[in-house]
């Protein structure tokens, strides 16, 4: 192996844990539990290390999809060379920074992603259109989707004749079902991904179809009532123990996602340095993760806790578990996806349902609307401008 490639590689490795920590500090690290500081659940710097152990442990166990689809899967005909991939990581981290400076939500998946193509296509890649299909109708759809589950389970949870202790513990078995049938890194066959229904059907010694169903079940059945029980003892610490644990399961499954836009790129250039286990690159990524979201999380976590809307612990449930559904879906089609516009969305849906539009800031949302098409549009135009100069260059 050459040196120039190690040197490379040491230095795309470097703006790696540069990104990570810049995601750790923005998206990954301050959406998944700002509902629950919005609601005065936890303080802001409780969260931020709460939400650092948990998105480590994501990055690790679900980050593998994203992170190849990032790799590999936005430009066909050809690998990302190692000062392509430093030019990508440089740019997403960079306009993440400038958002986590201001206080405004830039996306990092438009970043990452309007980086890598820019840059492909300035080295002469061709377009991946199912995929950006795939992306676009996520990224299109996830406000609408994300906001209008919100909407209508915040509009749902304060009602007399539906109590919490029936309606969030029904929403906890759902989150539970979804839980057991995700993939997670080693539990399939052989160290392959594969879900905890899976794995218990393996455990039984039964191969039939009716096996994933009745875990399934049991799981749903056995989530919902712990959380019924808990709220009908005691409803204030009850609906406020759901929504922490809602809130780890969105920083889980945000380092799953997030993951792949620090560590993705750097992906191609394992072929040439060999020696060096994917599984090892997110456990570096996810280390960033943790270290971003315990230094500079807790800015973007006021910002978007106080200035999207004023909530409580019901509304912060509605926001939640949309947003954990979004993001676990993401994962699993590999497809990179921002939360900030996850969980701002659910934040205004689950806003507008109880406090009406007047709760909700539409200075802020449009700015944050403009940031996130702007960042894409930035990144695409920055990442081809830099490395066709640098082709020309060269």
């Amino acid at each position: 192996m050459e040196p120039s490639i190690i040197v490379l590689f040491v230095v795309a490795g470097l703006a790696s844990l540069f990104m990570a920590w810049v995601i750790g500090a923005g998206s990954s690290g301050a959406t998944p539990f700002a509902p629950a500081v919005g609601a005065n659940v936890i303080s802001t710097m409780r969260a931020a290390f709460v939400v650092g152990i948990f998105g480590f442990a994501g990055a690790v166990t679900q980050g593998a999809n994203v992170s190849e689809a990032v790799g590999r899967g936005l430009v066909g005909g050809i690998t990302l060379p190692a000062t392509a991939v430093i030019v990508v990581l440089f740019i997403g981290a960079g306009l993440m920074a400038i958002g986590i400076k201001t206080g405004y939500p830039i996306a990092t998946a438009f970043t990452v992603t309007g980086a890598v193509i820019g840059v492909g296509f300035a080295l002469g890649g061709s377009p991946v259109w199912p995929k950006y299909q795939q992306i676009g109708a996520v990224w299109l759809l996830t406000p609408f989707v994300g906001g209008g589950m919100a909407y209508g389970i915040a509009s749902v949870l304060p009602r007399s004749d539906v109590p919490e202790r029936f309606s969030v513990s029904l929403l906890a078995g759902g989150v539970g079902l979804v839980l057991a049938n995700v993939a997670f890194t080693g539990l399939g066959p052989d160290g392959t991904p594969g879900s905890v229904v899976g794995a218990g059907g393996r455990l039984l010694g039964v191969d039939h179809w009716a096996v994933p169903v009745v875990l399934s079940a049991a799981v749903a059945v056995a989530v919902a009532t712990l959380v019924y029980a808990d709220i009908r003892r005691d409803e204030a610490g009850g609906l406020k123990r759901v929504l922490l644990a809602f809130g780890s399961l969105v920083a889980f499954s945000a380092g799953g996602s997030q993951v792949g836009l620090a560590v993705g790129p750097l992906l191609p250039l394992l072929d040439d340095v060999g020696m060096i286990s994917p599984l090892v690159v997110l456990v570096g990524g996810g280390a960033g993760i943790l270290v971003g979201s315990w230094t500079g999380a807790p800015r973007m976590i006021k910002s978007l806790a106080q200035d999207y809307s004023s909530l409580g612990p019901r509304r912060s449930i509605a926001a939640l578990v949309p947003s954990f559904l979004i993001a676990q879906l993401a994962v699993l089609l590999g497809v990179p996806v921002s939360f900030n516009e996850i969980v701002v969305s659910a934040i205004i849906g689950s806003g507008a349902a109880v406090g009406g539009w007047d709760s909700v800031s539409a200075r802020k949302i449009l700015l944050t609307v403009g940031a996130w098409i702007a960042s894409f549009g930035l990144a695409f135009v920055v990442g081809y401008a830099s490395m066709a100069s640098l082709v020309f260059l060269g």
